[in-house]
This record gives C-alpha cells, structure tokens and sequence, in this order.
C-alpha cells in the first residue's frame, strides 16, 4: 500500500489525461465493431463469444443462439435487386359492399374503405367485367360506364338501365348483389340470378369463341363473370352456415377452371374446411398449394402452422419444455411459426388479441398489415378452437426476430422484408386504424454498455485536460 500511495504520488496530470485518453480511443474501437458486428449479423460479438466459449468452461449450459446466416456483400446487394415490389392483391375474402361494409358505416359513421380501395376494386372490375365488344351489347355498353362511376347511387342506377335493356345482363345483377343487398341473404338472390344468366352467355362464347379475337376477349369476360359469380355463391353460402355447399361450389371452381390459381380461391377453401374442422382435407389443399413456386400468403403460412401446432398444444408447457428440451414434434411446430412470423409479422398480435381488428379491406399487400387484417379477422375463431394453440404462438412467436438477425436485408426462408409495405397499408386501412410496422431489433446490452464506457471515459480525459490538479487529487483520495 506504501509503495502504490508513493507511485501514485509521483504520477503527473499528463500521465492521467494520457491514460483516460487512451481508454476513451480503445472503448471507441470496441464501441465501433460491436456496433458494426451487429449491422452485418445481428448478434452482440461479446455476448456470442461470451455465451459460445466463456460459459461452457465455466460450467454453464451450451444454449448458443442459433447461428446467423452470413450473408456477404454481393449475395446481400443481389438478393436486395432481385426483392420483387410491393404489389397489391384482391383479397380473395373480401366482405360484401352493400351488406357487410355499408352495415359498418351506418353503425359506427366511420368509412371502412379507403379511396384508394375502391379505386383499385374499380379498376379490376373495368378489367375483369368488360371487354372491346361491349358496343355489341347495349347493357355491356351501360355496365362499361356503370363501372367507372365512382357515386355508388350512380352505379346503382345504371345496374337497372342494363336490366331495363336486359333482363338477363349478369354484371347488372353482380353490381346490384355488391352494393344494393343489404344482407346476405338479398345478395345471394342477385348472385343466383347473375348465375343463370352468366352461365347462358357464357355457352354462348363458347360455341363462337374461336371466329375472331373480338370473340376470345368475350369469352374471357364471360368467363371472369362467371367464375366470380360461383365464387361469392359459395362466400354467401358460408356465410349463411351452409359451409359443406360453399365447399363443393369451391371444389367444383377450382376443377373446372385450374387455370385460374391466381383469384386464391383455395384460400376460401382453406376457411371453409377450417370451420368444418376437415384437418385432414385443410392438409391436402396445403400439400398442393404450399409449394416454394408459387406466391405465398399469410393464409397458408400460418394454416400450415395452426395444423402442425394442433399435434401438440394441447400439452405443450414452456417450463416442462425448457427441462426436457423439445420434442420432434414440437419441433416442427416451432419451426412453422417461425416461418409464418418471417412472412407476415404482424399477424400474432391480432390473434393474440394484442391488437385491435377492423374490417379487411377489399385489397391486400402480402407481408403487409393489411394482410394481417385480412387472416386473422376469419382465422382467429379457428386458433382459439384449438386448445392451447395460442399458448404455443405466444411463447415462441418472437424468436423469429432472434432467428433472422436483419430482417430488412437478409431472409431466412423467405426473401427480405419489404420495406414499402408500411406506406401501401397506409393507403389500403383506413385512417382510424393504427398501421402496424416491423418490430424494430433492440440493441444488445454490450452496446449500450461500451457506447457508455466510451462517453464515460471521454468525459473523464476532458476534465483531467481542464482540471488536472483537481483529477489528480481526486484519483488520489
């Protein structure tokens, strides 16, 4: 003790200024590639190395996070270049405008649709319901324009001057089931209409389809009009609690026109047999539709996930979980919800109930909120009927975030993150609807920890270089 008392008294201001100095510049460097380790892995580099190497030797259990996949800099600048945009889907389980959304508004005086939806719905319906030999037809000719008006009352009318011309103009009747029916029921009576008169000028294209393009592009329409009428049949009579008809009418769709995969109508399907707890159909539709080549959904990520949940939820606990360890099964379940959380993050909160729902918008951005919206609004009944099928996505639904170090530039199973997703929902939800966005990674403790130590340190060789003798006294008592 003499002789440190002794050394420290011959020590000048300038060895401490130096000496804090010195400390400063390397917590900085420290600082510096924490910070940068964490950008391209996304894990702390003194935490990993401390809970890879320094505990086993301490005694502690080898639970090492999983290994982050590395990415280097062309594969990340390529898989960047190659990340498709955020493209707006219909949403293939879209609530009826006259007896569903309309319903809300009078209630509750708020809009449910944004513009920007009805002005896309617009744009398909010009697309899917009309056609260049629309001047052939005077009711085609009336329907074009009913179409393009934007004043619902408008479009309504027009719907009765094609009737007026003819009774038998299925796109009059289609508007009219959309936006005048004011319950299900009205609305499935205007479809089964549409019906007979969609299928009547739909043989019709067919007996003449090959004379000319004119006749190809009608057949097209006729088709569209068709396919969409049978469809929102089977929606109503799922609706209505007819749900073993509303899956045949889907079934039969889906074997009479295979080629038209992109209208998803699988994923009405999907409900339909959820409802009727058919898992062992709900597991064939997956094992045709949950292939790598084809566009995923929300629906059929966390579909796939519910199914191999159900095999052990019911007796699934986190604490025996964490002394046994995690069986094949279970496994495999966390695994699916790891992969539904990486395509669409934000569907947890809405089943868990963490969040509020609104009604699903007429359209839809995949891996968006509205997405979310969409899935949970008519998924959610089908988790909660499974026993503890919440209870496993509650405890391991955030792991993903561990799992995936930078989810905005690097994917796990799935390409990146879309970062547009947040601006899309924004125009497809409506305002009074709060958007949710990306969970944003928190910072690992020694970051904090070394960006602290760094700024302590330079403050203290700022005070020694302005107050030397009183540091010194200081350092010294």
């Amino acid at each position: 003790l003499l002789t440190v008392t002794v050394f420290l008294s011959t020590l000048t201001p300038k060895f401490y200024f130096a000496l804090t100095v010195t400390s400063s510049f390397i917590s900085g460097l420290i600082f510096v590639f924490e910070w940068w380790h964490f950008r391209k892995y996304g894990t702390s580099f003194i935490e990993q190395v401390s809970v890879s190497h320094l505990r086993p030797l301490i005694g502690g259990a080898e639970n090492s996070p999983p290994a982050p996949a590395a990415f280097s800099a062309g594969e990340s600048e390529t898989s960047r270049q190659n990340m498709p945009e955020c493209k707006v889907w219909r949403n293939p389980l879209n609530l009826f405008r006259g007896a569903e959304y309309s319903r809300y508004m009078w209630v509750t005086g708020k809009e449910p649709l944004t513009y920007y939806d009805m002005n896309l719905s617009a744009q398909d319906h010009q697309t899917f319901f009309t056609c260049d030999t629309d001047a052939l037809r005077p009711s085609d000719t009336v329907m074009q324009k009913a179409w393009r008006e934007r004043n619902p009352q408008a479009r309504i009318k027009a719907a009765y001057q094609a009737l007026e011309l003819n009774n038998d103009c299925a796109t009059a009747y289609v508007l009219l089931a959309e936006e005048e029916a004011t319950t299900i029921v009205d609305a499935e009576k205007y479809f089964k209409q549409a019906l007979k008169a969609g299928e009547m000028i739909y043989r019709k294209s067919q007996n003449c389809h090959s004379q000319s393009p004119q006749h190809e592009a009608q057949l097209r329409r006729d088709t569209n009009v068709l396919v969409y009428v049978k469809r929102r049949l089977a929606m109503c009579a799922r609706k209505l609690g007819r749900i073993r008809e509303a899956v045949k009418i889907m079934r039969d769709l889906m074997k009479e026109f295979p080629l038209l995969s992109m209208l998803n109508i699988h994923e009405n399907l999907l409900e339909a047999l959820l409802e009727l707890q058919a898992y062992a159909d709900v597991q064939a539709v997956l094992a045709k539709y949950d292939d790598i080549s084809l566009p995923k959904s929300a629906a059929i990520c966390y579909t796939a996930a519910l199914l191999k949940a159900r095999a052990v939820s019911e007796r699934f606990s986190p604490e025996t979980a964490s002394k046994r360890g995690l069986s094949t099964a279970e496994i495999n379940a966390v695994e699916a919800i790891h992969r539904a959380v990486e395509f669409n993050p934000h569907v947890p909160k809405y089943l868990l109930e963490m969040k509020s729902l609104v009604l699903p918008p007429e359209h839809i951005l995949k891996r968006g909120d509205s997405e979310a919206v969409a899935y949970a609004f008519f998924h959610l009944q089908h988790w909660k009927r499974i026993e503890g099928a919440l209870n496993l996505l509650h405890c391991t639904w955030e792991g993903t975030f561990r799992m995936i170090p930078y989810p905005l530039e690097k994917g796990h199973l799935f390409y990146p993150y879309p970062s547009c997703t947040e601006t899309a929902d924004r125009e497809l939800l409506p305002t009074f609807h709060e958007v949710s966005v990306y969970p944003q990674k928190e910072l690992p403790f020694f970051i904090h920890f070394t960006a602290g130590l760094c700024s302590f340190s330079a403050m203290l060789a700022l005070l020694t270089h302005q107050f030397p003798e009183l540091m010194v006294i200081f350092v010294k008592a």
